[in-house]
């Protein structure tokens, strides 16, 4: 295994996006537990993109303007939902006043799913992040590719997780404070509505 590669995966992994404002997020509103479930979600979320990377999808994606575009703007529609539900205190950061009101696991895995899969820059990522360890003409190329997307898929759970159970170890302390609450829903909101701003103007 590489250094190169192991150091390229903890920057591209750590660095915050959607899948981290959206752990954080589940920390902060609901405990370690669905902050964790988050992480898994968020990891789940990168299964099609390597499997697009291995049949060679993200190169039909890659060279296709209307695809690539579709599933951007797909992206963006979904972010500035999340944004519009944590507004209104129903989204990822809502804190439950009641048991019943938390969102099952099931529901938090489907929204950090999606938020992976509309991510066109992530099957881009792979098609063009791997190759650069795995030459298609080495021998084994199919089951290297295999081994480091599941090191890339360990390392975005463990640090996810970690993100999450950092929110959670201060989630007292924020819930307890409904002002901070309502503040940080707000800097949640925009953080997503920055992120939808920053996609839609990315390009191929």
């Amino acid at each position: 295994m590489s250094i190169e590669f192991l150091l390229t995966t903890l920057v591209i992994v750590a660095t915050p996006g959607t899948g981290v404002l959206f752990t954080l997020a589940a920390g902060l509103s609901r405990g370690t537990k669905a902050s964790v479930i988050a992480a898994f979600g968020c990891t789940l979320g990168i299964i099609p993109h390597m499997i697009a990377a291995v049949t060679g999808l993200a190169a039909l994606l890659n060279a296709s303007a209307v695809a690539f575009q579709t599933l951007k703007y797909l992206g963006v529609a979904y972010l500035l939902y999340m944004a519009w539900n944590t507004f209104r205190d129903k989204g990822a950061l809502a804190v439950p006043e009641e048991e019943t009101a938390t969102p099952s696991a099931r529901q938090v895995i489907t929204s950090a799913v999606l938020l992976n899969i509309l991510n066109p820059k992530l099957t881009i990522f792979f098609f063009a992040f791997l190759p650069q360890f795995v030459p298609t003409s080495a021998p084994n190329a199919l089951a290297r590719m295999l081994e480091l997307s599941g090191l890339f898929m360990l390392a975005t759970f463990v640090v996810f997780a970690v993100y999450g159970a950092c929110a959670a170890a201060v989630r007292n302390q924020v819930i307890s404070r409904p002002a901070v609450v309502t503040w940080m829903r707000r800097v949640f909101g925009v953080s997503f509505i920055a992120l939808a701003g920053r996609l839609a103007v990315q390009n191929q």
